[in-house]
């Protein structure tokens, strides 16, 4: 499989960025900011979106931020740790029939390193963006990626990411993604 990302074979998950998580994790508006981000940029280039929530019932809906830069993408409930066992999560992503995989989100070395690991099992190729990712901790997060690594998937700045999806300064979509990444500095 390419190793750059394609803006006609990915889809761009976005992992459980709820506030009760999002409370407690180092560097959250990193975090945020570099999701909402390749949330834009997903949307500017019309790249295929869903997002996870982890119970919302009883731990909390997504943040209000990257809610709105959500949009109109679908938001699955789901119990399971991994997106990817998230049954309803796997039938949109089926649906959605392209073979590669962005993910953003947290936590690091537990949902997001799930998912990254599930989704290669399943298939697919994974680039896990470390910039829009996190754990309650530094070291937690460090050790998320190094398995997630190991584990096959791809580590990527979100603005590599953007990049490799238009590939050359004259896509026509270059302005507007230039304007979102002048909006949200590294």
């Amino acid at each position: 499989m390419p190793a750059r990302c394609d803006p006609l074979a990915d889809v761009l998950i976005v992992v459980d960025l709820q506030v009760p998580f999002l409370d407690v994790i180092h560097e959250r508006e990193r975090v945020v900011r570099r999701s909402c981000f390749l949330i834009e940029v997903a949307q500017a280039l019309e790249i295929p979106i869903l997002a996870t929530e982890q119970v919302p019932d009883r731990l909390g809906r997504t943040d209000q931020t990257v809610h709105s830069a959500l949009a109109h993408a679908p938001i699955f409930a789901k119990t399971e740790f991994s997106a990817a066992a998230c049954p309803a999560a796997m039938r949109r992503l089926r649906e959605i029939d392209r073979p590669s995989a962005v993910i953003v989100g947290v936590e690091t070395h537990i949902c997001v390193c799930g998912t990254a690991l599930d989704l290669l099992e399943a298939g697919y190729r994974v680039t896990v963006c470390p910039d829009a990712a996190s754990s309650r901790s530094l070291e937690a997060h460090k050790l998320g990626m190094e398995r997630i690594r190991d584990g096959g998937a791809m580590p990527a700045h979100t603005e590599s990411v953007a990049y490799e999806w238009l590939g050359s300064s004259i896509h026509p979509k270059f302005r507007s993604v230039l304007e979102i990444v002048k909006r949200y500095p590294v």
